[in-house]
């Protein structure tokens, strides 16, 4: 008896995305190294501590082709790009990844809506939701490097920024928390 209760197209396409979501990680893992490298320890923490959101991103979908009886493709994963010139440089590389993989995970939503593979449309919410707080995180960095400086900043702002980066929380604050009492 066939256990698979994916399509061969939701099955490849959940493959893709958990090759992207490895390739997320190792971006994140090459970004922290950088700063690591240049001296920025607390940006370097925070961009590892992403890495590895990443990749549990990655073993979240592989979980799942499991589970729905499909077979994992566990493909090679793409070299993460240059690295970044500077601090504000490395935060725009992180919104733009973080853009493209939101644009992803909105390919996977839309064809299992086309096939009405609601098992799989419900399991990509969390993705979807998950990508609201990535976005708004790599958009608050974006933020944090602006007043900073952006790319004139100095070393005492970055210094600033490195330490409060380190002890940031890995959550952005999801708009639907928000109220009149509690902005």
């Amino acid at each position: 008896m066939n256990t698979n209760r994916l399509s061969s197209k939701i099955s490849d396409a959940l493959n893709t995305q958990m090759t992207e979501e490895a390739h997320a990680s190792q971006v994140y893992l090459s970004y922290a190294s950088w700063a690591h490298h240049k001296g920025y320890e607390g940006i370097a923490n925070f961009l590892f501590r992403h890495a590895a959101e990443e990749r549990n991103h990655m073993m979240k979908i592989l979980e799942y082709i499991l589970k729905r009886g499909a077979k994992v493709k566990v493909e090679a994963i793409p070299a993460p790009p240059a690295d970044p010139k500077s601090i504000n440089n490395c935060f725009e590389k992180v919104l733009e990844h973080e853009i493209e993989n939101t644009e992803a995970i909105y390919k996977v939503v839309n064809l299992s809506m086309a096939e009405q593979d609601w098992a799989t449309w419900n399991f990509m919410q969390w993705f979807v939701k998950e990508q609201i707080e990535e976005e708004t995180l790599a958009l608050d960095l974006m933020d944090k490097i602006k007043v900073a400086g952006g790319e004139k900043a100095t070393s005492d702002t970055l210094y600033i920024l490195d330490n409060d980066l380190a002890k940031m929380p890995d959550d952005a604050k999801s708009a639907e928390t928000v109220t009149t009492g509690n902005p």
